[in-house]
C-alpha cells in the first residue's frame, strides 16, 4: 500500500502548517465565555436543543432535588425496549419491521397493519434498473459507508419528486430507503471484495417473504443459508440500534440538515457521514480489534490478573492502539448500565454456544466485570462506567461472520428507521432552521494592500 502522505506536496504541507498556526483557540476562552463544548454542560449532560416524542433515554432520577444515576432505560415511543424485545421474541417473530413502524408512525401496528407495512417494504426492496451495474459496481470504495452515502445521493437522480418535502412524499422516500439500505450496503461490499480482493462476485436478490435480518444474511452469503438463531440475533441487533434519542450525533445531524429544507437524500447522506466517524458508529470495530489484540497478548484468558493488567496498560496507553481507552466501556448518557447491552448479553451467550466460542464470551464477561473497577481506580470520572451496546455488538457480528467493513453500515441499516422518524418529526413541527451561536474571539485587523504584506 502506498504512503498516504505521498500526495502531500511541500506546498500543501506548508499551507497545513499555516492552518495549524492560525486556527488554535486559547482553551481558557471556552471557560471564560461558558461555551458548552460538544453541546454538553460541565458535568457532561447534553444541552437541551429540542423536543421529541420518538424515544426517551433515562440514566438518572431526581432524589432530594439532585440527579442520582440509575439503571439505564430506553423507550421507543413510550414503550420500554425490554418489553418490545420480550414481546416479539416470546411470539417467535422478527421485530425490526414492527419497531420501524412504531418509530415512524408513533403507535404499535396491528397484525393487519404490520402485514401491510411488510408488503410495502418488500415492494420497495428493488433498486432502479441497472443501478447495481452503473453505480455500485463502478469505482467501488474500500469504505462501505462512503459507498452507502454515494448510493443514497445517486438515488436522488432517479426520483422525479426528489425535492418535494411534503410529508407523504418524504414518507415514501424514507420507507424506500429503509427497504434499500441492506442491499446498498451488501452489494457495495460484494463489489469491493470482487474488484479489490479478487473474490467471486455474487449478487443475490432479496426475497419478499423474508425479514430484513434474514435478507441481509441471505444476500451476503454465497450459499444464502443461515440458522434461525443467527437471523433472530441479527434482528435483535437491528432493533437495539434503530433509535437512541434526538441528541446523538447522527440523529441531531438529521434534524439540523432537515431544518434547512433540503431533500431526504441529502439529509440521510449527511447522517451517514456523521455515523461513519469512529467516535460514533465505528466504535464496535475498535472493540473487536481490541479483543483480538488482547487474545494475542494474553497467555491465559481466564487469568484475572493478566486481564486486569492488560486493561490497566490500555488506560496508560501502553497497549493496543495507545489511545488510553477501553473500547465498549462507558457511554455519553448511561452510567450504571446500558439497557441495550443488558438485553444483548443473553443472546450473545446463546450464539457463542452455537458457534463454539464460549471461551471468548467468558473473556468478554470478565472484561465487563473488571473494566469499571479499573477505570474508577485509574481515572477521575463524574459518573459510573458500564458496558455499552458496542461492547457486544461487534462480537455478535464476528460470530455471524460479517466482515468488518459492514459493521457500521449495519448500524445505519437499523438507524435509518430512527432517522426517518426524526426527519418527519422535524418537518411536521416546521421549526426554524437550526443555527446555534458561535462567538468570534479573533482580533479585528485592518486590510493590508497586497504589495505591502
Amino acid at each position: 500500500m502506498s504512503n498516504p502522505y505521498s500526495q502531500i506536496t511541500p506546498q500543501i504541507q506548508a499551507l497545513a502548517e499555516l492552518c495549524m498556526k492560525n486556527d488554535p483557540i486559547d482553551p481558557a476562552l471556552y471557560s471564560q465565555y461558558q461555551v458548552k463544548r460538544g453541546l454538553r454542560d460541565m458535568d457532561g449532560k447534553g444541552v437541551l436543543t429540542g423536543l421529541t416524542e420518538i424515544s426517551d433515554i433515562i440514566s438518572s432520577r431526581e432524589v432530594d432535588g439532585k440527579a442520582q444515576p440509575c439503571e439505564g432505560e430506553l423507550y421507543y415511543r413510550g414503550i420500554s425496549i425490554e418489553s418490545i424485545v420480550k414481546g416479539f421474541i416470546s411470539e417467535n417473530r422478527f421485530g425490526f419491521e414492527e419497531v420501524a413502524y412504531l418509530l415512524i408512525f408513533g403507535q404499535q401496528p396491528t397484525a393487519e397493519q404490520l402485514k401491510s407495512f411488510n408488503t410495502i417494504l418488500a415492494d420497495y426492496r428493488s433498486l432502479p434498473t441497472s443501478f447495481v451495474r452503473d453505480i455500485i459496481m463502478k469505482a467501488p470504495s474500500p469504505d462501505m459507508m462512503n459507498t452507502l452515502a454515494r448510493s443514497v445521493l445517486t438515488l436522488y437522480s432517479y426520483d422525479d419528486y426528489a425535492d418535494d418535502i411534503s410529508i407523504p412524499n418524504v414518507l415514501r422516500q424514507c420507507l424506500q430507503l429503509v427497504a434499500l439500505f441492506p442491499m446498498l450496503a451488501v452489494y457495495g461490499y460484494q463489489a469491493y471484495r470482487h474488484y479489490h480482493d479478487s473474490k467471486s462476485l455474487y449478487i443475490h436478490a432479496p426475497k419478499s417473504e423474508l425479514s430484513t435480518a434474514e435478507n441481509i444474511l441471505r444476500i451476503l452469503r454465497s450459499h444464502k443459508e443461515y440458522t434461525p438463531l443467527e437471523a433472530k440475533i441479527l434482528d435483535v441487533a437491528l432493533v437495539l440500534h434503530a433509535e437512541h434519542g434526538g441528541g446523538n450525533n447522527s440523529t441531531f445531524t438529521t434534524h439540523v440538515v432537515t431544518s434547512s429544507g433540503t431533500d431526504t437524500y441529502s439529509a440521510m447522506a449527511a447522517a451517514l457521514g456523521s455515523l461513519k466517524g469512529p467516535k460514533h458508529g465505528g466504535a464496535n470495530i475498535k472493540v473487536v480489534q481490541m479483543f483480538e489484540d488482547m487474545k494475542r497478548t494474553l497467555s491465559d484468558w481466564t487469568d484475572e490478573g493478566q486481564v486486569a493488567d492488560y486493561l490497566t496498560r490500555l488506560l496508560h496507553k501502553d497497549a493496543f492502539d495507545h489511545a488510553g481507552l477501553i473500547y465498549g466501556m462507558g457511554h455519553a448518557v448511561y452510567s450504571l448500565s446500558d439497557p441495550r447491552a443488558k438485553i444483548f448479553k443473553g443472546f450473545v451467550e446463546s450464539l457463542s454456544q452455537e458457534k463454539g466460542r464460549d471461551d471468548e464470551f467468558a473473556l468478554y464477561s470478565l472484561v465487563e466485570r473488571l473494566a469499571p473497577e479499573i477505570i474508577g481506580r485509574e481515572r477521575r470520572i463524574y459518573k459510573g462506567v458500564s458496558a455499552n451496546v458496542d461492547f457486544y455488538s461487534g462480537f455478535v457480528y464476528s460470530m455471524l461472520d460479517l466482515p468488518l467493513q459492514l459493521y457500521t453500515p449495519l448500524f445505519a441499516t437499523a438507524r435509518i428507521a430512527g432517522w426517518s422518524a426524526h426527519r418527519l418529526e422535524e418537518l411536521v413541527n416546521a421549526g426554524k432552521i437550526i443555527r446555534p451561536s458561535y462567538r468570534a474571539v479573533g482580533e479585528h485587523r485592518p486590510y493590508v494592500p497586497l504589495m505591502e504584506r
